[in-house]
């Protein structure tokens, strides 16, 4: 396809990964009845390096010269890190503010970076964090000013993310994305099924059956492959800011898949937290850019 064609699709797939991320929560959250969290990780992760490695076979050649493989060791190493934390902490907590929590990771990653490469964040990034605090405290203070577990562990999960995006940008520059995922899906899976091994006796019963293995294909197919190919494919030909924006639905969309097929109350308490964690996101992602556009061209 031209770069014109993918230009016009890059939007339409990041609103789908968004979406595809955001139903994975709920999916996820009854698929932890049937299968304990390393396992299903491993196989969710073996499915994207399988997948996403016969798309590359073409590229496999250079690779054996390449120092692919540290890069996508540590990039697995926080993916895993990441998804297991936050897949514990869906054990403990409902899909809803799991889905919401997880989003804190778009509002670290300049504080992140800041202590890679001493750039500081400005005011915007400020002003996300205080919202964010604020929108957290909500979400996850219950009435006598506690917080869960699995809150605690979703929280722990955003920073691994952080770290995983400066991670990924830091080692990725220059080298075959779509490659290089591969590594980090073959890495996260291998600490997976380490992980299984030790902690985990193998689910063989529940991959016997339908009810389990429909959501896993899912998982492994959509949310892993799929979505990530649709990420990467948007952000190459969109701009990051705005990408990053669309992304960040994946949250909202996590909230009404719960609410919808998964029957999450809804209080305006939790509702007032989901909103400022929101516009924070916005915030720390555009700067509120298109207010500014948008004053400028009534001026």
């Amino acid at each position: 396809m031209s770069g014109k064609v993918m230009k016009k699709l890059a939007k339409p797939m990041l609103f789908a990964a968004a979406f595809i991320w955001g139903s994975s929560f709920f999916i996820m959250k009854d698929t932890l009845n049937s299968m304990p969290v390393q396992y299903l990780l491993a196989i969710r992760f073996t499915t994207g390096a399988v997948l996403l490695g016969l798309v590359c076979w073409k590229k496999w050649k250079p690779f054996m010269k390449s120092d692919y493989l540290w890069r996508g060791g540590l990039m697995g190493l926080c993916l895993y890190l990441a998804y297991s934390i936050q897949t514990y902490g869906l054990e403990r907590t409902t899909s809803s503010k799991n889905a919401f929590l997880t989003a804190v990771y778009c509002v670290l990653v300049p504080f992140f970076h800041w202590a890679f490469s001493r750039v500081r964040p400005d005011k915007y990034n400020i002003l996300a964090a205080v919202l964010c605090v604020a929108g957290v405290g909500l979400v996850s203070l219950n009435g006598d000013l506690s917080i869960n577990v699995g809150d605690l562990l979703t929280l722990l999960c955003a920073v691994f993310y952080a770290l995983h995006i400066v991670v990924t940008a830091k080692v990725s520059p220059g080298k075959d994305i779509a490659l290089l995922t591969v590594f980090q899906f073959a890495f996260a899976a291998l600490f997976a099924w380490v992980g299984g091994l030790l902690t985990e006796d193998f689910p063989a019963a529940a991959l016997s059956s339908a009810e389990v293995l429909l959501p896993m294909a899912y998982l492994g197919v959509m949310a892993t492959t799929v979505a990530l190919l649709f990420q990467n494919v948007g952000l190459v030909y969109s701009d990051p800011s705005s990408g990053a924006v669309i992304l960040s639905l994946e949250s909202v969309f996590g909230v009404l898949c719960s609410v919808v097929f998964y029957g999450d109350p809804v209080t305006v308490k939790l509702m007032s937290g989901f909103a400022l964690i929101f516009l924070a996101v916005v915030c720390s992602e555009t700067k509120f850019a298109f207010l500014k556009h948008k004053v400028n061209k009534n001026g």
